[in-house]
């Protein structure tokens, strides 16, 4: 039962009607037994800076932040963390004494899907498919927990290779054009490779990232960022080499739970997160 004491989240971003954000947040509000209430908020880009008035006005304790407006809304932010700020795009926003600070939850949410699984990036080579704002929050997770090396294989390397100025300062990074028959030898020697375009992703489930599959040694861990289908041609294919694999929902589940702390100061149990987000992608039970 809602109060006036109740305290008001959000998710913003146009289109909204997908967004899994709403029933995730809300089992663990409900989990934790918190006086919290979580609404998504269609925002169109031409009125991005009066909602993010409108929501300081009413006092929101905090929401997060969508497509189209993860880059849109970082000046009008008072504050943002390190990881918005390399990344380029904040996910997450928290309310405190009339003033707003974005964070990005997405670098947090890539890392510890991983760690759930036992895999330590430190040391590593990792491999990545795609370049965009995906990529960037998965290189500055990647470089900032220990990876060895990151390569980018991407089709057009010279949009690319501004990432690689901008993340150096991190760790180990180059790029190749992913049909380059050295990156095949990149591909051999990864631990890790990712997908972070959107190749694959519903309805397109037949598309997936030009791997050069004859040079994947078994073992290598395959991470596709998608969730939409649940098991990507990508990851069918790596598990049909019996790699290990890894679709989007633990990210998902990560980055909300990450937000959750920022805005209530408590841990969400995941387990109820992860049931939730299952239950709304029409997946049944876990």
């Amino acid at each position: 039962m809602f109060t006036g004491k109740t305290k008001n989240l959000a998710v913003i971003g146009s289109p909204i009607e997908h967004s899994m954000s709403p029933a995730m947040q809300n089992a663990a509000i409900q989990a934790a037994g918190l006086d919290f209430a979580y609404v998504a908020l269609h925002v169109l880009p031409e009125v991005l800076a009066d909602a993010v008035r409108g929501l300081r006005a009413l006092e929101f304790r905090g929401f997060n932040v969508t497509i189209p407006h993860k880059s849109a809304i970082l000046p009008l932010l008072d504050e943002v963390d390190e990881a918005a700020r390399v990344v380029g795009a904040v996910n997450t926003v928290v309310q405190e004494a009339g003033k707003l600070k974005g964070f990005n939850t997405d670098v947090r949410g890539f890392v510890s899907a991983l760690e759930m699984r036992n895999f330590s990036l430190r040391g590593k080579s990792v491999v990545i498919f795609g370049a965009g704002g995906a990529a960037r929050a998965a290189l500055y997770g990647l470089l900032r927990s220990g990876a060895a090396r990151v390569t980018l294989g991407v089709r057009n390397p010279g949009k690319a290779r501004s990432l690689v100025q901008e993340f150096c300062p991190y760790g180990e990074i180059c790029v190749f054009d992913w049909h380059d028959a050295a990156f095949a030898k990149v591909v051999a020697d990864a631990a890790l490779i990712v997908n972070t375009t959107p190749l694959g992703m519903a309805p397109r489930t037949d598309e997936m990232p030009p791997v050069p599959w004859a040079a994947v040694c078994a073992g290598t861990f395959f991470y596709d960022i998608i969730y939409t289908p649940r098991e990507t041609k990508f990851l069918q294919h790596a598990a049909a080499l019996g790699c290990p694999t890894l679709n989007g929902e633990a990210m998902l589940v990560g980055q909300g739970a990450a937000a959750f702390s920022l805005w209530t100061g408590k841990e969400p149990d995941l387990s109820v997160m992860a049931r939730a987000l299952h239950e709304a992608l029409g997946e049944g039970d876990l």
